[in-house]
């Protein structure tokens, strides 16, 4: 890995026209892949940069992990697929470099903003917020210590539930690095950062070694962005008897609800 990846506390570095991924991006699994988290944020960044006829915001984005992303030098653009002065449709399209294999595709709604008093006062009384942070451990199953995504880039507070305990949970995600050096994250990023967690904090199943459970995509709607830092997740896991399941989030952040994410999920025995 290039050194510049290594010391940069970002998820990513630039590289001339390519982007390298850093250790804060890995996943628990595997050391030499990432967290789907820090896919999911950097996408949203380059769908962000994309330059719109008016004053637009994301509405929805949904993320397919073709591949694992390696920690290996990528490449990403952005194609319009509906341009609009309402509503647009956007693609975001990560390239490994090395061999021009495409590894994760964002497909985003794009949704005008005007000053419209249509916003309904919500009832919904937000979760409890945590004084400390949640140590979920370092490292890999194996126990191995090492830099990680979900350890060393997020803080979590869980205000119900425990990793690793199966069942629903509610986990506040706090996105602690930037996803390259010198950009605050913005909302929809942090937003992305925490949606890839809602089927590890609620596992249907125990992180016993003997059961895969991996999410092929990810889906986000976000109906307002959120405000501050912290990104809560009210999530539940399900899974039937052919191997097939989904988790079920309601986002939050600490003034009420933001939106929903779902993913798909595949449990197979290891």
């Amino acid at each position: 890995m290039d050194p510049a990846a290594v010391s940069s506390r970002s998820l990513y570095v630039a590289d001339g026209d390519h982007w390298i991924p850093t250790e804060f991006g890995r996943g628990p699994w595997d050391p030499n892949a990432l967290h789907g988290g820090a896919v999911a944020a950097f996408l949203v960044r380059a769908l962000e940069g994309c330059e719109a006829p008016v004053a637009m915001r994301l509405a929805r984005v949904t993320v397919e992990l073709l591949r694992p992303v390696t920690m290996d030098p990528m490449s990403v653009e952005v194609e319009v697929i509906r341009p609009g002065a309402k509503v647009g449709v956007l693609e975001a399209t990560l390239t490994r470099v090395s061999d021009d294999t495409v590894v994760a595709r964002a497909r985003a709604l794009r949704i005008r903003t005007a000053d419209l008093d249509f916003g309904v006062p919500s009832d919904d009384e937000v979760p409890a917020f945590p004084d400390h942070d949640t140590d979920l451990g370092a490292g890999q199953p194996d126990g191995k210590p090492h830099i990680a995504f979900h350890t060393t880039a997020v803080q979590h507070r869980f205000a119900r539930g425990m990793f690793g305990v199966a069942g629903p949970a509610f986990d506040w995600i706090r996105l602690a690095v930037p996803v390259v050096p010198g950009e605050e994250p913005t909302g929809w990023q942090r937003a992305a950062a925490a949606a890839d967690f809602g089927n590890g904090v609620s596992s249907a199943v125990p992180f016993d070694g003997k059961t895969l459970f991996i999410n092929p995509d990810l889906t986000i709607h976000l109906w307002r962005e959120p405000v501050g830092e912290w990104v809560g997740m009210d999530s539940r896991t399900f899974v039937s008897t052919t191997g097939i399941g989904a988790s079920d989030t309601a986002m939050w952040d600490l003034e009420g609800r933001i939106g929903r994410t779902n993913q798909s999920l595949l449990f197979d025995r290891m």
